[in-house]
C-alpha cells in the first residue's frame, strides 16, 4: 500500500512568522477541505516511569498560549499529566498529506475557563462527564447506562448541570511544532519551530 503525494510543498518562505499562526492556516485549510473532526488529535503522554500511552482526544481551542482540550483528570490520561506533564500532540491530516506534531508542557486551565466550555457542551455530553469515572473499569455497559440514566432523570433536559469538580481543561504550551508536508519521492518537507528565549526558531528536518 503505498500513496504517491503531491509535488507542491512547502517551504521557509510560506511559513508564518509564529507556529500558532501557521497552525491556524493549515486548521482552516483542514476545515475548508472537509476532513472529518480536523479537531482531533493524537494525545501521547508517559508515566513517572517513562512508559507511554496515546488516544484521540478533540482540540477544542488553540491561542498564543497552547492547545486546549478537556477530561477528566482521573483518566488515564490525566493521571498520567499529574506524573509527568510533558506530552505530544499529532493532528493527522492524511487527505491532505500534512501532520503537525506538538511537543511541550501541560497545565490545567482554571475552573472559570472550564465551566464557560462545559455550559456549551450538548445536555447528554454534560451528562456523560458525570457517568463516566474514565478509564475505571466497570462492571458492564448496563452498569454505565444506569449512572446515566439516575443523573437524566436528576438533571432533565433543560436544567443547568455543574461541570463535574474532576473534570475540566488542558493547555498544552507549545516548546516545538513541526508541520509535516508529504511530498513526491518520499522526499517531505518538515519545518519545525522551537522555542527560544527570544521567540521562535525554524529549522528544516531530512524527511
Amino acid at each position: 500500500m503505498r500513496v504517491r503525494y503531491r509535488e507542491a510543498g512547502l517551504g521557509e518562505a510560506d511559513l508564518a512568522e509564529g507556529p500558532l499562526d501557521q497552525f491556524g492556516r493549515w486548521f482552516d485549510d483542514a476545515v475548508a477541505g472537509g476532513l472529518e473532526e480536523p479537531n482531533a488529535m493524537v494525545l501521547a503522554t508517559a508515566d513517572a516511569t517513562g512508559a507511554p500511552s496515546q488516544r484521540t482526544v478533540l482540540l477544542k481551542a488553540f491561542d498564543e498560549r497552547g492547545f486546549v482540550f478537556f477530561s477528566n483528570y482521573a483518566s488515564r490520561k490525566g493521571r498520567e499529566i499529574e506524573a509527568n506533564p510533558r506530552v505530544a500532540l499529532l493532528f493527522p491530516w492524511h487527505p491532505l498529506a500534512r501532520q503537525v506534531i506538538v511537543t511541550g508542557s501541560v497545565t490545567r486551565t482554571g475552573r472559570d475557563e472550564t465551566a464557560a466550555y462545559f455550559r456549551t457542551r450538548p445536555h447528554g455530553s454534560q451528562l456523560g462527564a458525570w457517568a463516566s469515572e474514565q478509564s475505571a473499569p466497570v462492571a458492564s455497559r448496563e452498569a454505565l447506562d444506569g449512572m446515566y440514566a439516575e443523573l437524566a432523570a436528576r438533571y432533565p433536559e433543560g436544567e443547568d448541570v455543574p461541570a463535574p469538580p474532576n473534570w475540566g481543561g488542558y493547555r498544552v504550551a507549545p516548546e516545538t511544532v513541526e508541520f509535516w508536508q508529504g511530498r513526491a519521492n518520499r522526499l517531505h518537507d518538515r519545518l519545525r519551530y522551537s522555542r527560544t528565549e527570544t521567540g521562535w526558531s525554524v529549522e528544516r528536518l531530512c524527511p
